[in-house]
Formats: structure tokens, sequence, C-alpha cells
């Protein structure tokens, strides 16, 4: 969609931000309920969000294809039981054609700042090249991943040879019989490890905290069941029912009795067991924290790849890195070539200091003195017409984020269908109903695993936990099936009118 820079800015009544499974999710419900009256603004040149931006090799999702996908839009063609990237990519692009949003998204469009003007009740979003859009209702669909996060080294500036982070992988740099540093082992790093082992001359492995591993029960998806699923939807709706309640019920060793989670512990043990047999290796690669506490890895492959000759674990921490060199702790120094950062994102910092600008010019982060909080993980107080989807504390260990998206979704669809009935022109959440919310989510998260003692994305500087949701994602969708009116500050055009 083009733009005439010297025309003026025509208000709609919904701006999304972002294309991935959250702004589309949106998008496609508004469509269904009628409104075509929105804009997605997309900072890339397709949709697709976090699986366009993570094309590394190996790069996969680690729930079942299933269920990461929308329950209105069922795919019967997933060729493996955890797809990867290229399939989940290409399912985003296909629902984006298929229900028409392309003529809503801005593409290019990598957003500066978003401001509220209490006057108008309406928000303007800045673009990085100048442009500016206006909307009633504001909704984020950034996700919490979408921000790389690079480590803390001193000397990565000197580094002469090629540097980059997972998130934006160079394929134009050909990794064969090179010397490759790899720094972290989360989620993407166990993906891209075994591919990276086939090809770099040495692997430099630094770990800093061993993951806890499971085995990942994937497998291929035949021609006859892809057809089968295709000509019986019912039987794929039922799998993936299957799916949702096995993962569901793994809340029970998370959050209700984290005592459970030695039988976890016991079978990645053993995994562990199987797949290396050097004791020395074996020992570095063992956690020493409760199992749960820190993002549980699925992986066939990692350990079999840190077992071959061309691969060193090292756990002493990075000294220094130099122009073609790193040197550890110990003062060992090996000569490197290029550098991949497997240093994950920054969940909890999800943007950026002057981004999002509510009630009086305050902005988000100033609100948010105390780590990222909202109601139901969706409004802000002092925000007005302002929902994230995928905000603070609605992220998940255990099961698909889709199914809480489509639960976000829903609850802000219910809040413009309220906003219409009561001729409504602004909805602030009030701060006590933001403050009890929290409270009580806190209390939960206190006895969980996430808070047994280990240091991981999902816990800030001062031990709090902003990110996951701690319990049953049914539970979640029960608080969210109705927008909570009572619980915000409304606004009506005829006061304000009057006013």
């Amino acid at each position: 969609m083009a733009y005439d820079a010297g025309k003026p800015v025509e208000a709609k009544q919904v701006l999304i931000i972002g294309s991935g499974f959250a702004g589309l999710g949106m998008a496609i419900k508004l469509r269904e309920a009628g409104i075509e009256d929105f804009q997605i603004l997309e900072r890339g040149s397709d949709v697709g969000g976090t699986w366009r931006d993570n094309h590394y090799p190996g790069c996969a999702c680690d729930v079942q294809s299933h269920l990461y996908s929308f329950s209105f839009e069922p795919n019967p063609d997933w060729t493996r039981m955890f797809a990867r990237q290229p399939e989940i990519r290409a399912y985003l692009e296909k629902c984006a054609t298929k229900y028409d949003l392309r003529r809503h998204i801005v593409f290019g469009a990598n957003v500066q700042n978003a401001r509220y003007d209490e006057t108008a009740a309406m928000w303007t979003v800045t673009t990085e090249d100048g442009r500016s859009f206006k909307g009633s209702v504001l909704v984020s669909g950034m996700g919490g991943l979408s921000n790389p996060a690079m480590p803390n080294v001193k000397g990565l500036e000197k580094f002469k040879g090629k540097a980059f982070h997972s998130a934006h992988w160079d394929h134009s740099y050909d990794l064969t019989g090179k010397k490759v540093a790899v720094i972290g082992t989360g989620a993407s790093a166990i993906q891209f490890v075994p591919q990276l082992q086939k090809v770099a001359g040495r692997v430099d492995l630094y770990q800093r905290t061993a993951p806890w591993i499971m085995p990942k029960p994937d497998r291929e998806i035949g021609q006859i069941e892809r057809v089968l699923y295709r000509k019986f939807p019912a039987l794929q709706n039922a799998y993936r029912t299957a799916i949702y309640w096995m993962l569901e019920s793994r809340v029970l060793g998370f959050a209700v009795n984290p005592k459970l989670m030695t039988m976890v512990e016991g079978i990645a043990r053993g995994h562990i067991r199987k797949q290396i047999k050097d004791p020395v290796l074996r020992a570095k690669v063992t956690p020493d924290y409760t199992i749960g506490c820190k993002r549980i890895l699925i992986s066939n492959d990692y350990y079999p790849a840190l077992a071959q000759d061309n691969v060193e674990v090292i756990t002493d921490n990075i000294a220094e890195v130099r122009a073609n060199s790193i040197v550890d702790g110990n003062g060992v120094e090996r000569k490197v070539d290029a550098i991949i950062y497997g240093t994950g994102f920054k969940a909890q910092d999800p943007m950026p200091r002057g981004t999002v600008f509510g009630k009086g010019g305050v902005d988000l982060l100033d609100a948010w003195k105390n780590g990222p909080e909202a109601y139901l993980g969706l409004s802000v107080a002092g925000f007005p017409n302002f929902f994230m989807l995928v905000g603070p504390n609605t992220g998940l260990g255990h099961n698909s984020m889709v199914f809480m998206i489509e639960s976000q979704v829903a609850y802000v669809m219910d809040a413009l269908k309220t906003m219409k009935a009561k001729k409504l022109r602004a909805v602030d959440v009030k701060p006590d109903a933001q403050v009890t919310f929290n409270k009580g989510i806190q209390g939960q998260l206190s006895k969980t695993v996430w808070t047994s003692g280990c240091k991981s994305w999902y816990v800030d500087a001062n031990g709090k936990n902003t990110t996951l949701w701690p319990g049953f994602t049914f539970v979640y969708r029960g608080k969210t099936r109705r927008f909570k009116a009572g619980q915000y500050q409304l606004e009506t055009a005829a006061a304000a009118a009057a006013a």
C-alpha cells in the first residue's frame, strides 16, 4: 500500500502494529465482524513476524503444528509434527492472502512512537521514515520475542571477522570449514548448532547455563494422513484437541505441584545419558537447577552434535573478544572466523523508552517502574484504547501461544463491540483493577517452578516474573471471553462533547 506524504492523515478505527500471528489474527476477526476500517503497520516487507525474521538453519517450532495454527484455519498439509520455519511462514502468508489482508497492510512501516491525544481520543503513530497514522484504537501485535538481545561482552566491537545474531542470519556467508564461535545455548542455538556442526571446521560453543532438553517426538506426516485430514476435518480437530489437553496437563508440574517435575527430570537425564557417552561432556551439559525453571527445550540432534570431534563446549565465561579470537576466563585464546549470537530476545524489555506515550504524555516505561504489567496482559492504566496482544504475563511455558492470542483477540473484539453499543470513545482500565489483577498473578507465580531459583528470561533483574501466565490456558480464555467494562473508566462521546 503506497502513501502520498503530502496527503492528510485519514484516521482509522483500529491501528494494528505487526503482522505475525497476533496482528493477522486480529485483522481476520475484524474483517469477519464487518470492520474494514483498520490498518496494519508492518516494519518488514512481508507478513510473518518472528517466522519471517528467524530463518536460521534448523529453525522450527517446538509446539506441534496442528496446535500452532489458528483454530479457525486448520492446515491439513503440515508435513511434520513440528513444523519448520518455511512452512509456518507460508501458512501465515496464505492466511494474509485468503482473508484479503494485504490491502490493509503498510509494509516498511517501522514504528518509532505512538502517542495518545486525550482531546481527540486518538492515537497517532509515527514511523521511522516520518509518516503518521491515526487510529481510535491501537493494538500492539509486536510480541515479546521480536527484538534480539546482544551479549554484554568486552571487545565485541573489535572483532574483524563475521558476526551476526541468529535472528539476522546471513546466508550469504559460507560457514563451510570455518572456525565458528557460538555464544548462547537457548532455543535457537539448540536448533542451529547441529546444522552448523555438519559444515563448520570447528564450533566453539560458549555455554553460560546448560538448558534442560527433552526428546522431540517429531515425525513426518505422510501423504495418506494428510489426505485424511483434508477429507475429514473433524479428525484433525480431534487430534488438535488431544494435543492441547496433553500439553495443558503440564501445568500440574509447572504451577500446581512443582515436585512432579522430578519425573520429567528423570526423562531428561536419561536423554543425556543415552546421547552423550563422554562423562566430562555429560557433566558440562547437565543443568544444576530444577527442570522447568528455565524454558525446557526439545531436540534429538543437539547432544549428538556436541559429541562430535569438531565441537567444544566451553563453560568458562568470555573475558574478551579480540580482532580474530576470543579469550575465555582462564586466559585461553581461541582463533575464530565468525561469531554467531544465540542469545535470544529482550523479553523483559519488549519496547524501548520513547515508544508509547499515554495520557499526559507518560512514557509506558515510566508506567512500568516495577516491570511490565497489564490488566489481563492486555490493558495498561493511563493508556486508553490501547491493547497488547502477547502482553505481560501472557506468555507460556507449556502450550501454544496461538491459543492465548485467539483469547486476546476475542477480548479486543468484544471491547470494540461494547464501545460501539455504549457509544464510548475511550476505555481506560482502572489502576486498582490492574493492581489487583497483578497481585493475584504474582501470588500464583511465587508458588511455581519458574521461581525456584534459576536465572531465566522469564524473570527480570528484581526477580519478578513478567512474562508467563501462571496456570491453565483455559482459565485465561474464560477470563477474556467478555470485555470487563466494569473494570474500565468509560468515556462517552456525549460527555466529551459536553465538556
